[in-house]
């Protein structure tokens, strides 16, 4: 407790502009000019707590300030509604009716008198609309995982045939090859077939019997 009390002594000032790095760093901070950089400082510079949608940034409220150019501080506000960074609650009109504000990195205040629809419209963090969304990465795989999964590879391997999933074969074992014209062992022989010769002879060849018994 000391060493706080001892750094709220050593700052000048209580109050004190809240700029979040997310908004210095973003995109659309970046892209201002150093005149509507200015402008965001000096219109933050009236947040009190509860009146986030209720600040100025008329040529009075802004001329002791130093913005003694209307056209300057036209273009430094008009920037700043482009990106998103301030949002107009109320359209003001002339004499005497002055616009209003809120800054959009933090919500808007529920606060009587703006224009029909203002509260409903209102972005929270606008001027983040046109970064890139970061991809959230994966997270690596934990020890179990990484088991569960080489144990189920090594399931599937055993589930498959050895040589693959190979296509059926549908010609013969050794190839398509074209039948011999004759018999492997060479033209068959008639088992039926008659001789032309009798067995024992021709019978022309042989002696008649009646001539045989007169010798």
């Amino acid at each position: 407790m000391a060493h706080t009390r001892k750094q709220k002594d050593s700052r000048d000032g209580k109050s004190f502009v809240a700029l979040p790095h997310v908004v210095l760093e973003s995109k659309a901070y970046r892209g201002c000019s150093v005149y509507a950089r200015c402008l965001l400082v000096d219109i933050a510079m009236q947040l009190k707590g509860s009146n986030n949608g209720r600040l100025l940034c008329s040529t009075a409220h802004m001329k002791p300030l130093g913005w003694t150019s209307q056209d300057t501080l036209h273009k430094a506000k008009s920037a700043l509604l482009e990106a998103g960074l301030i949002f107009e609650t109320v359209k003001g009109q002339r004499p005497h009716k002055a616009s209003w504000y809120g800054v959009t990195w933090l919500p808007l205040e529920r606060l009587a008198g703006y224009d029909p629809g203002a509260l409903e419209s209102f972005v929270r963090g606008a001027y983040r609309l046109g970064e890139p969304v970061p991809v959230p990465q994966k997270p690596k795989p934990t020890r179990a995982e990484l088991y569960d999964k080489w144990k189920a590879s090594d399931q599937n391997e055993k589930l498959s045939p050895p040589h693959g999933l190979e296509n059926p074969s549908i010609g013969p074992p050794h190839g398509l090859d074209k039948p011999s014209p004759s018999p492997p062992h060479g033209p068959i022989k008639a088992q039926n077939s008659v001789l032309s010769s009798p067995p024992h002879g021709h019978h022309l060849d042989k002696p008649s019997p009646v001539a045989a018994g007169a010798a």
